[in-house]
């Protein structure tokens, strides 16, 4: 591999990857390796260009910790995590979409009840949430786990804010015999991706902003059915044709319906004003079911 010029390159590197024992693996890099190449000659990247990218990955991976990935949000904002979202989990028509699983999930989320409050304090107007999960078949489904998250009014996840130990504005809880849940939290708001960092400079200098329409977070599976990563979007927000992240499907835009305080959902007597959402799932089967 000596004497190697601008041409003979990519077929070299390439060719070092014969003996890789993960065949998978070896496809994936070689093919990385002749799109990486190409696209330096596509667009002749100079030794600047090259430099100033090594320091843009370099920021970005500085700028990763475990209450923030950025790394995340560098893929979301490139379109790349939808991409690869839509790919995996091609769906029947009558079943739910699926979208962006985002940088903001928690492992270990607060268990409820049915009918909770999973805001648990957060900052917002309240909101009473329900609906129905189901099968293709119309077969609502007993006991599906649904784990929801949100931004509160702020438009901050909880862990974004100073930690003092409190998961808000997220849960986990499990429908009923008839398919049900039903939960309060806080009305959703658009908010922006965290853009003070390297991922932000890069939307700065294209032009572009970081807002996301407001959305609630919901991932749920059940025994049997695949499990669904997906987004509820508040109808008529001004950011739904121009999510920063793509994630936005008509079909998963629903009404947020505004009422004056009275008598809520779950019988509380409410003296200001709240909303409700309700919104039904359908869960695709299973392959190896």
């Amino acid at each position: 591999m000596q004497n190697l010029d601008e041409n003979s390159i990519t077929e070299a590197v390439i060719a070092s990857h014969e003996c890789a024992p993960d065949g998978r693996l070896k496809a994936i890099v070689s093919c990385l390796v002749h799109h990486l190449h190409a696209f330096a000659r596509e667009v002749g990247l100079t030794e600047s260009e090259w430099d100033a990218g090594i320091r843009f990955l370099t920021d970005v991976g500085h700028a990763t910790h475990e209450r923030r990935q950025e790394f995340v949000l560098l893929s979301d904002t490139l379109g790349l995590s939808m991409l690869v979202t839509a790919m995996a989990h091609r769906k029947p028509d009558d079943c739910t979409q699926a979208t962006v699983f985002g940088p903001f999930f928690v492992e270990n989320a607060p268990a409820y009840q049915n009918g909770d409050d999973i805001a648990n304090g957060a900052i917002g107007e309240p909101c009473f949430v329900s609906g129905v999960v189901r099968g293709p078949d119309g077969q609502p489904l007993d006991g599906a786990r649904i784990e929801v998250w949100q931004a509160d009014a702020q438009g901050l996840y909880d862990v974004q804010h100073a930690s003092d130990g409190e998961q808000r504005a997220r849960g986990v809880l499990h429908t009923g015999p008839d398919g049900r849940y039903f939960f309060r939290s806080i009305v959703a708001e658009p908010y922006p991706i965290p853009h003070d960092g390297p991922v932000g400079r890069m939307l700065r200098a294209l032009g572009r902003h970081p807002w996301r329409p407001a959305h609630l977070h919901f991932m749920i599976t059940a025994p049997g059915y695949d499990r669904l990563v997906t987004h509820v979007f508040r109808e008529g927000d001004r950011y739904l044709d121009c999510d920063a992240v793509f994630g936005v499907r008509s079909s998963l835009i629903a009404p947020w319906i505004r009422h004056e305080g009275g008598r809520s959902p779950d019988g509380t007597m409410m003296s200001g004003p709240f909303s409700t959402l309700t919104f039904d799932f359908i869960l695709s089967r299973s392959q190896c079911s």
